[in-house]
């Protein structure tokens, strides 16, 4: 019986893995999940009534989000760190003698000496933490893989992205990719991932087959946030140095193209037949709105300090949260006017989206 629980939850995760194929989102509405950072809750939004319905708890310094492929978990990340020097809080539905085995026998290590991560998987229906798993460091954003098996997330402060797989809970690998590593997105196939490197302005191409980089890609700057285009040959990258969005071709590793977006660009997004780009502007306080066939540039005031940015998969409307003030703007696509405000508990970070 001592094992029944964890199996329980395996089973669970397990199932999750398994229709990660499905071509429809279980989903009771169609909603979007904000982190809210020190406000330690995930705010619950209904897009459809744009309103935040609920709140999750027992988060602490919420950043980063995703969900698995069929939409049954929220993996949420903590930008806090934790002393191991502390003791490690057996997880429920483990067993002591499973936790003691994982720690080394109750003999602490160097590995635990040292500042931790965490990682809360929110079952979407309950929207209970269902479990807690451990990281190496900080984590800044995560991701969810193709193939829902693996939560992987960014650590600022390695220089690294660890890879830990949801079914086991267990972390399968660091990657060290470069200094302060910032975003990451994947390739349709789920084959590559790629990962934004602030520190010394490259792009890593990860190798998801075996763990390793592939390739640095070269942009300068300062690269964060990105957006793959729907053919996955191009990369949007925002520059935090240079207040652009450049434009990656994946073939040849080359900057074929610069968007001006403004001071403190951050949120970066595509309209969903790939067409628009879409981009905010922390200092000039504005969203951008750049047609890529033609190069035409719109520009529409936002105050203040627009922040993360998502294309609703719902209606295509812009989700932008405030960097400044606890809200989320509704932007209209096309004229970038503001159609509706919901109230956040905190700031708003990396945005997850499920649709029917």
């Amino acid at each position: 019986m001592k094992h029944s629980l964890r199996k329980q939850w395996l089973a669970g995760i397990t199932a999750s893995v398994a229709m990660s194929f499905s071509l429809t989102v279980a989903a009771d509405t169609n909603r979007a999940f904000i982190p809210m950072g020190t406000a330690n809750a995930v705010g619950v939004i209904d897009l459809q009534d744009r309103q935040m319905t609920s709140s999750i708890g027992g988060t602490l310094n919420t950043h980063g989000s995703a969900l698995t492929p069929d939409g049954q978990y929220l993996v949420v990340s903590s930008l806090s760190s934790f002393d191991r020097r502390e003791p490690v809080t057996r997880p429920e539905g483990i067993s002591e003698d499973d936790h003691a085995a994982h720690h080394g026998g109750g003999q602490a290590t160097e590995s635990e000496t040292a500042s931790t991560g965490l990682l809360y998987i929110v079952n979407t229906s309950t929207r209970a933490i269902d479990r807690k798993l451990e990281v190496p460091g900080p984590v800044h954003h995560v991701l969810v893989t193709v193939d829902g098996r693996y939560a992987v997330s960014t650590h600022p402060v390695s220089g690294s992205i660890s890879i830990v797989d949801l079914a086991s809970g267990k972390l399968v690998k660091t990657v060290a990719t470069g200094p302060a590593p910032n975003y990451l997105v994947a390739t349709d196939d789920g084959q590559s991932l790629l990962v934004s490197n602030s520190g010394n302005g490259t792009v890593s191409l990860v190798d998801t087959g075996h763990w390793f980089v592939e390739r640095n890609l070269r942009v300068g700057g300062s690269p964060e946030h990105m957006v793959l285009a729907p053919d996955n040959d191009r990369l949007y990258v925002n520059d935090v140095a240079s207040g652009q969005v450049l434009v990656l071709e994946l073939a040849t590793g080359t900057v074929a193209n610069r968007y001006k977006v403004g001071e403190a660009p951050h949120g970066v997004g595509l309209s969903p037949n790939g067409e628009t780009l879409y981009a905010t502007s922390q200092g000039d306080n504005q969203v951008v709105r750049i047609e890529l066939a033609s190069g035409t540039r719109e520009t529409s005031a936002l105050a203040p300090a627009p922040y993360h940015l998502a294309v609703s998969p719902y209606d295509g409307e812009l989700l932008v949260t405030s960097r400044a003030e606890n809200k989320l703007w509704v932007l209209d696509p096309e004229s970038l006017e503001v159609v509706d405000e919901i109230a956040l508990d905190g700031i708003g970070h990396q945005i997850s989206l499920e649709a029917q």
